[in-house]
């Protein structure tokens, strides 16, 4: 009896069982009532005129594909100058302030210490002994046209000479390196300090000194950026790469100041995409770009091409569930809700394609989303 009993109740939950699975829910299959909006909306006298609609055709007008991008300014490598001294010493003075702009030629700083004496004294002894070289050479010259000499002699006595002349001349570029002209140093004119000048026109990013510090030969001292043109690297992402090439022109603004348009030209593109997935496009901008500084976020507008097609107002077209919509006037007070593909959007304006719309669809072009609301509370009544 027992077995027959458990034979009979198993049965029944394998019946019941398949009922469940042949009888999905509403939630299993992720549809709701509320997700299927009524096609067509009818609005009440009043409900017309609170909702201010206006009525509308779309229009045939000419678009650009825009690409944007963002971007850094950046400095090249020729526009920054390291500035340093070649010998040991101490700062005697500077009044130089990172900011600043400064000209070619103008003193960043003042230099004095014993490295600065030693080579010009190093140069004097240089030139006498040169000078003392040259006397003996032209007199062993005529002693040896008499054959008053040997000529071994006298070829050692040109070498010493050459000698002496290559260490001069080497020193002599050296005193050029920190600013002292040979032809007039002498035993007089032995300078104790001497002025660390600007190498060319720009703006002081950098001070590495103060009045007394201690220097070496290898220290960076200032940073000077010339500003002679505005670099700025953009990343572009792989979708827009395609749409990017050397030469093009862009128009550059920066974030606090999007109405300033910028004219400038993309010079090099590194198609060696990053660890974002982008490539480094690297533009010039032209014209008076002293609003752009180094390390400025920035943004770039990248104009493809025409777009021809309808386009209406961007109020006009409502998104739901994904989609693009808009609304066609059928009657006085009903409105139909028409899928459409938007386009390119721009200025306020938005291109869509749709099967039965043209020029003559009279469309609602302002406070569309009234119309939506409209359509969602009657889709949950």
């Amino acid at each position: 009896m027992k077995k027959y009993i458990g034979l009979i109740i198993g049965v029944l939950l394998t019946s019941v069982g398949c009922q469940e699975q042949e009888t999905p829910s509403k939630e299993s299959t992720g549809v709701t009532e509320q997700e299927t909006l009524p096609k067509t909306i009818h609005l009440a006298k009043e409900q017309m005129q609170n909702a201010a609609l206006r009525i509308g055709t779309a229009q045939v007008t000419e678009l650009n594909e825009v690409v944007i991008l963002q971007g850094l300014v950046t400095v090249p490598p020729q526009n920054k100058i390291d500035v340093s001294f070649p010998l040991q010493g101490y700062i005697k003075e500077t009044q130089v302030m990172a900011g600043m702009h400064v000209t070619k030629g103008q003193v960043l700083a003042t230099i004095e210490g014993m490295e600065l004496l030693q080579l010009q004294q190093d140069y004097l002894t240089a030139k006498e002994k040169f000078q003392l070289a040259v006397q003996e050479y032209n007199r062993q010259k005529e002693l040896n046209v008499n054959k008053a000499t040997s000529d071994k002699l006298f070829e050692q006595i040109s070498t010493e000479r050459e000698t002496e002349h290559i260490l001069m001349t080497a020193l002599a570029q050296k005193l050029a390196l920190v600013g002292i002209t040979a032809e007039s140093l002498s035993a007089n004119t032995i300078h104790n300090s001497v002025a660390l000048r600007a190498p060319v026109n720009g703006l002081v990013a950098m001070v590495g000194v103060n009045t007394g510090k201690y220097i070496s030969s290898t220290e960076k001292l200032f940073e000077i950026i010339a500003m002679k043109e505005t670099v700025v690297v953009f990343d572009a992402f792989e979708k827009d790469v395609p749409n990017v090439r050397v030469g093009q022109s862009l128009e550059v603004y920066s974030n606090g100041a999007t109405e300033e348009h910028y004219e400038g030209v993309i010079k090099y593109i590194n198609h060696s995409l990053n660890a974002d997935h982008a490539a480094e496009v690297t533009a010039v901008i032209s014209g008076s770009t002293e609003v752009f500084y180094p390390g400025l976020f920035v943004n770039g507008e990248i104009h493809i091409e025409n777009h021809s097609g309808l386009t209406v107002p961007s109020e006009a077209v409502v998104q739901w569930r994904g989609d693009s919509y808009v609304f066609k006037e059928i009657g006085a007070q009903d409105f139909e809700m028409v899928k459409v593909e938007a386009g390119i959007s721009q200025h306020g304006q938005q291109q869509i394609t749709a099967s039965g719309i043209n020029q003559q669809t009279k469309l609602v072009i302002k406070n569309a989303y009234t119309l939506l609301m409209k359509a969602m509370n009657s889709g949950e009544e």
